[in-house]
């Protein structure tokens, strides 16, 4: 019997498969469309198995798509510009380019192994010229539109690393490379205007029917809607006003003090000369806590006096002006009219800094001593010591307060957003050089179309010193007008590379086109992606910004769509020994080793059979043993019978017995149950249990001594093998092609169940007495009642029961159970 040797099975079609370019896609076709995306991955090293499952899910999806007779786009590439491929060149004293592409190409070489089909003359690499020209192009649209500008912003500093650091790189107040304390710095940054379309943002999320409901939820936080008021107070002494939103203007009476975000420009512009040195010991010390942390309400409050007062435009009192660790400068105006008697977090700072507390919403149930609060009141009441609007419920003031504030001139009605302008500004060297130059004479201009792009210099300094490595090369940076002619200065901050990432599913459409990013036919023409693959830490930021991008590209007439991605499935993580894969925990499985051992089909199928795809799961040594004795079992079934059966047709199929029913039956039950699990959810690892069940039917016949029934041997193993494919593509090739079929599999269609097979003629009826299991019988189905019963009572083992005894009662559950009751 032939062996089954994975490393040549599999090293062979992934030739074939390569030489007959079965997996590139035409941009046409009569066959219904199917875009198949999984996320790509920053080229910052190897893969391990925690990668692999992602490219594996949207494999099984692409091929079964394929075989129902879609058109499908399988594309992938790499996200390949960023920080990790920096400070992993910087590490290892080589270029970044020259990293990143290695690691690229040994990504690739891995990803081939596996033996996914990806669209590979698609590819796509963000760092390339030919990319990043495209980058550069959208940023530039945006920048016409009026959604791009420029403004000074804090931003963590590392004063060892002389750098930039983005939030996620400071951890636990310190700089992740170094652990050097990390301070705030004023920078002036260039911003994408998201927050213009934060309502089309929310409001579209109900249109994504297809996307997790947690996923959704995560992006409404995000996004965060608020409805209130914008309201000004006037500074004492200074010829200027801080604005606050808030969405209790019912309260503004008992405003007592106000405070604002450590990172608000207007901590500088407020302190007092005399202040400013304890100011910068505060901003120190708060720049070590973490930005969200510090404002729950469990966390200390701490706070400094500015030196400044503000006026309460209604009650006109001096209300003193702090800076505050609870406040975020990310949110609304980044100050805020503080009211300790009725927000927890205000009473804490107030109770704390010995400061007044006036109760301007009174209990209808039990007047309020603001003098014996023990916690802010927080509920809905009666307002008192507000002015005109004492007695009236809080709840219906609200609109008749936000008309005073307005007639008053001292506010308006406002909604406002959690959400923040995207900050696309790094001062880093890998990554899409920003393409606006600075002239002395016409101030901000963008470089015309016809030169992008704006090329990223290959011989750079690229270490980190305090400013962008960029601003250190005369060359790059000195440049001329496109306007005047005359001498200016190039942007030398690059972008994020998460603007990189929110268009790539565009690029893989025409992913060689020169005169443009892509063919708005022809992404009309494929996009939505129908199936995006990722994990669900990505679930605000990228998802957010591709939703951003392909509207604004939208909105400018590139495209007719307003939503990039139909339907999300977001994969859960594989961990080992408790904790998830990292180099750092020393736990990482390498999937070119497990492939080297057990084979690429075992370790696709034993990744889709560890769990639910959408669920966590814990790797087991143990588990890919037994999913590789699976593959050798059904494998060895299979050509136990294959020359038998090699030259018989699967046609006039005539079941003989109960045995041969019952197979047939397995057969067909087990297509459409994997059809179902495909179909409903990517219930991968109950269809492979699936076909751990077919294969455990086959080998109870093949076991029993009988004369084969070939026919119906042929139509299993070629079905079996068909819904193998997707799990198992190379065994499945091989046995197809064994099977003397001269077509490849991934080619050949789904195979459909046969309702009739799915019939049964016989049940097992369950005989109780008295409740009690006694036996059981075999009947046809929708034998009547008078004949089971007889059936019962003609069977020694339950006749031996009902001796001596007087039958009450007989009750008869069709095709299941009969119950006799007896005294």
């Amino acid at each position: 019997m032939k062996e089954y040797i994975p490393s040549k099975i599999e090293e062979k079609w992934q030739e074939i498969w390569d030489k007959e370019k079965v997996f590139e896609t035409p941009q046409r076709s009569e066959k219904e469309k199917f875009y198949n995306l999984v996320m790509f991955p920053y080229p910052s090293g190897t893969l391990h198995v925690g990668h692999v499952k992602n490219y594996v899910i949207g494999d099984i999806v692409a091929r079964y798509k394929r075989m129902k007779g879609y058109n499908v786009l399988h594309p992938f590439g790499y996200d390949a510009f960023g920080l990790p491929a920096e400070n992993a060149a910087i590490k290892n004293k080589i270029h970044p380019e020259k990293w990143t592409f290695k690691n690229i190409e040994i990504i690739k070489s891995q990803i081939k192994k596996i033996g996914i089909s990806y669209d590979w003359a698609r590819e796509v690499i963000t760092c390339t010229e030919s990319y990043y020209k495209w980058t550069q192009w959208i940023f530039l649209k945006l920048y016409e539109n009026g959604l791009a500008y420029k403004k000074k912003a804090a931003v963590n500093w590392c004063p060892s690393c002389q750098t930039v650091l983005a939030n996620e790189q400071v951890v636990d107040g310190k700089c992740e490379r170094c652990g050097t304390e990390v301070t705030m710095k004023h920078l002036e940054q260039w911003y994408f205007k998201i927050t213009d379309y934060a309502e089309r943002l929310l409001n579209d999320l109900e249109k994504l029917e297809g996307w997790p409901e947690n996923v959704k939820t995560m992006q409404k936080n995000w996004i965060g809607k608020s409805t209130g008021a914008e309201i000004e107070f006037p500074v004492d002494g200074l010829d200027m006003k801080i604005k606050i939103f808030t969405t209790r203007p019912d309260t503004l009476w008992g405003v007592t003090f106000m405070a604002i975000a450590p990172e608000s420009p207007l901590v500088e512009t407020l302190v007092t000369e005399d202040r400013k040195e304890e100011l910068s010991k505060f901003l120190r010390k708060v720049s070590l806590e973490d930005r969200f942390k510090r404002t729950s309400l469990e966390a200390e409050k701490e706070g400094f006096f500015l030196g400044r007062y503000a006026i309460n435009p209604v009650t006109k009192e001096k209300i003193p002006i702090y800076v505050a660790n609870y406040i975020l400068y990310e949110y609304g105006t980044g100050a805020i009219m503080a009211v300790p008697a009725h927000d927890q977090r205000d009473f804490d700072f107030a109770k704390k800094y010995n400061l007044p507390i006036r109760v301007v919403i009174d209990n209808p149930e039990s007047s309020i001593d603001a003098s014996k609060m023990e916690k802010a009141y927080e509920e809905e009441g009666v307002m008192v010591n507000s002015g005109p609007f004492d007695g009236i419920r809080s709840t219906k003031a609200l609109g008749k307060i936000i008309e005073y504030i307005e007639k008053e001139g001292i506010g308006n009605r406002s909604v406002q957003y959690k959400l923040r302008d995207w900050l696309i500004s790094r001062q880093r060297y890998w990554g899409a050089p920003i393409p606006v130059v600075y002239c002395e004479k016409c101030g901000v201009v963008p470089v015309p179309e016809k030169d992008l792009p704006v090329k990223l210099p290959k011989d750079v300094e690229f270490l980190p010193t305090g400013q962008s490595p960029l601003s250190l090369d005369e060359q790059f940076l000195n440049t001329t007008c496109p306007k005047c002619g005359g001498p200016a200065k190039r942007e030398a901050d690059t972008m994020d590379t998460f603007v990189d990432s929110s268009w790539y599913y565009l690029r893989y459409v025409n992913p060689k086109l020169e005169d443009k990013p892509f063919d708005k036919e022809d992404v009309n023409y494929w996009m939505p992606v129908n199936q995006y693959i990722g994990g669900v830490e990505h679930a605000v930021l990228h998802l957010l910004y591709s939703r951003f991008i392909t509207k604004v590209l939208h909105d400018l007439g590139y495209l007719d769509f307003e939503e990039p991605f139909e339907n999300l499935f977001t994969q859960g993580m594989i961990y080992k020994d408790g904790w998830k894969m990292s180099k750092s925990k020393g736990n990482v499985v390498s999937p070119d080793e497990m492939i080297k051992k057990y084979g690429a089909d075992t370790l696709r199928t034993y990744i889709l059979f560890m769990a639910p795809p959408e669920k966590d799961a814990e790797w087991s040594d143990a588990g890919i043993e037994g999913v590789n004795r699976f593959l050798k079992r059904l494998w060895n079934n299979v050509y136990s019978i294959l020359p038998k059966i090699k030259d018989v047709k699967a046609e006039n199929i005539q079941l003989k017995d109960k045995s041969e029913k019952d197979l047939r039956r397995k057969l067909h039950r087990i297509i459409k149950k994997i059809t179902e699990d495909i179909e409903g959810g990517f219930k991968f690892n109950t269809a492979i249990a699936g076909l751990m069940e077919l294969n455990n039917s086959l080998s109870e016949y093949l076991n029993k001594s009988r004369e084969l029934n070939l026919p119906l041997l042929r139509e299993l193993v070629e079905k079996l093998t068909l819904i193998l494919s997707p799990f198992a593509p190379h065994m499945a090739e091989e046995i197809w092609h064994d099977l003397g079929n001269e077509t490849l599999i991934v080619n050949e269609k789904w195979p459909s169940y046969d309702e009739s097979a799915l019939q049964v003629d016989e049940v097992t009826i369950i005989i109780q007495i008295n409740g009690k299991v006694r036996g059981k019988i075999l009947a046809k189905v929708d034998t009547n009642e008078e004949d089971i019963k007889k059936l019962a009572f003609e069977n020694p083992k339950i006749s031996s029961y009902l001796k001596g005894k007087d039958v009450v009662k007989v009750i008869y559950v069709k095709n299941k159970l009969l119950n006799i009751v007896v005294k």
